[in-house]
């Protein structure tokens, strides 16, 4: 066909000779004025509005600015602008992508091809690599990565190479595994591994980094996420939702399995746990872990009514992402002071605000606002931060301890009403605890075949779902670096309510890291991971989303 026709090009890329002369005849007729047409001429002079004729450069484009462009140069169909520069290279003369998106995955720079406004993909339901640009990757690369707080509810783990090592454990294996993790075993994996699939420490490992602790455990019931399940647990069946003596006996085992991972954590013998309700999520810290010396609390998101309750407990707490100054810092620090306390602090800030208008003499003339005002404008400030990241709570030291008992004897903390009504909030533990469950991280592998630019090649996966907490993270990381030879990417789902436990602060003091590592120990961790927990945060509210390693060096972005 390329012969019969003359000037064909395949895809439209360059236009047959035809179509340039009757393109180009009609710039040579734009050049000229063109005359007006006598019924445009009828309608101005009846005086209709009509909109502006085309100017002579309009059509044929005589300056740059009214160029007219090819209708088949892009699949867009979108005008470039005079300043805007070229896209890059023409299709035959495409540079390879860059460093920090996956060689794999080219049919992710199709994408953005197509895509005129140039958006962030964010998730592709053909490939599961979700290509980045350089400007949000930091500048540094590095070898570790920042620790994260938040619960992961899904890992989906690329690379070139297969994960079928990861698949049907033999019963030994299983086993071995689980007696691993009970008994704190360490264990530590060459840098690479030729062949994944024979190598039984690695999977025995990587059984091990799939287990953690529930209370409670009911198996038709998804007990995690608690914020925001309720369409999940609509329809199941909860015997416990009118029967009052079965939710007073949930309630006694709950506060028994509660009160002992907390003596856990003071003991060192736990380095943390969440504790998850239908409203807010709690993330209990040992001391030593995330740089604090004490035991630490983080709570979110909060309302004005739960951190009002906190206060009339005694509860003494701080807003690290709200900024405030005088009595009003005191205030909202949870120090406990009386009804009698606050409203003379309260009085003193009223006259304070108004001095300034007795200075100048007017005092008289302006009308000042009345107590209930000031009072409303106050309560409005607190309740607009309210479900927000900026609404999350820290305790801190022996108040954790008298947050245990409020937690306990909160009747708010339960649902009244709804699928979750009468139900113990959630407590998931990488470690052991009084009436908790062993519970498994579900994995799959798959293998798929993704479009390349020479045509389809293979495409593995490894996908992990669940409660996967830092400590499961930090483990499968460095498993995959041994087994996939430092070379594999990661697509990382956040639970949103946990990702503001990743702010940081303000430290009393530097810990000793060897005084740590040695007082946390037999916390059941692997020395490498508790070095990962005990560093300082600094993703502030936010969590990773990805992250890519390439010749065993991480890069990731949040």
């Amino acid at each position: 066909m390329d012969l019969s026709v003359p000037g064909y090009s395949p895809s439209f890329k360059r236009p047959p000779e035809t179509l340039r002369l009757r393109r180009k005849r009609g710039r040579s007729l734009g050049a000229a004025e063109r005359p007006e047409p006598a019924t445009r001429r009828a309608a101005r002079a009846a005086g209709l509005p009509l909109r502006p004729f085309p100017a002579a450069g309009r059509g044929g484009g005589g300056g740059p600015a009214g160029a007219r462009r090819n209708p088949f140069a892009r699949l867009d169909n979108r005008q470039r602008a005079a300043s805007e520069p070229p896209e890059g290279p023409p299709r035959g003369q495409q540079e390879a992508p860059g460093r920090f998106l996956d060689s794999n995955q080219e049919n992710d720079l199709l994408w953005e091809e197509k895509v005129p406004e140039r958006t962030a993909i964010t998730e592709l339901h053909q490939t599961p690599h979700v290509s980045f640009s350089e400007s949000d990757i930091p500048p540094s690369e590095s070898t570790e990565l920042p620790v994260d707080w938040s619960i992961k509810t899904r890992l989906l783990f690329t690379s070139s190479q297969p994960f079928t090592w990861a698949d049907h454990l033999k019963a030994q294996e299983e086993a071995q595994g689980i007696i691993q993790h009970c008994r704190a075993t360490e264990v530590t994996l060459p840098q690479s591994i030729q062949d994944p699939k024979l190598s039984t420490e690695l999977r025995c490992a990587f059984q091990r980094s799939l287990i953690y602790w529930l209370h409670p455990a009911l198996s038709w019931l998804p007990l995690f996420p608690r914020i925001g399940a309720d369409r999940k647990m609509a329809g199941k069946t909860t015997p416990w939702s009118n029967d009052e003596t079965l939710q007073h006996v949930l309630m006694s085992d709950w506060s028994v399995s509660f009160t002992s991972l907390y003596n856990l954590l003071k003991t060192k013998l736990c380095p943390y746990f969440y504790v998850c309700t239908y409203q807010f999520t709690i993330l209990f810290r040992a001391a030593g872990l995330a740089g604090d010396d004490v035991i630490t609390a983080l709570i979110s998101p909060t309302t004005r009514g739960t951190r009002e309750a906190m206060k009339n407990e005694g509860i003494e707490f701080s807003l690290p992402l709200i900024k405030e100054n005088g009595p009003e810092k005191r205030k909202a620090s949870g120090t406990g002071l009386r009804h009698g306390e606050e409203q003379a602090i309260s009085d003193e800030d009223e006259e304070e605000s108004f001095s300034w208008l007795e200075e100048m003499g007017v005092q008289d003339k302006i009308k000042k606002p009345d107590v209930l005002s000031i009072k409303l404008r106050k309560e409005i400030h607190e309740v607009q931060m309210d479900h927000r990241p900026e609404s999350v709570v820290l305790v801190k030291g022996m108040n954790t301890f008298t947050l245990l008992n409020f937690l306990i004897n909160c009747k708010s903390l339960i649902a009244t009403s709804g699928p979750q009504a009468g139900l113990p909030p959630t407590l998931l533990s990488p470690v052991a605890f009084r009436g908790a469950t062993m519970q498994m991280l579900k994995a799959r592998s798959v293998n798929v075949k993704t479009q390349a630019l020479s045509g389809y090649r293979n495409q593995f996966s490894l996908e992990i779902t669940g409660p996967i907490m830092p400590h499961s993270l930090h483990s499968v990381m460095m498993l995959l670096q041994s087994s996939q030879n430092g070379s594999f990417s990661a697509g990382l789902y956040t639970h949103e309510p946990t990702a503001v436990f990743n702010i940081c602060p303000p430290k009393d003091n530097v810990l000793d890291k060897e005084a740590v590592h040695e007082e946390l120990a037999n916390c059941g961790l692997h020395p490498k991971t508790l070095d990962h927990l005990c560093r300082t945060p600094v993703l502030g509210k936010l969590s990773l989303r990805h992250v890519e390693m390439s010749d065993y060096i991480y890069n990731w972005r949040s």
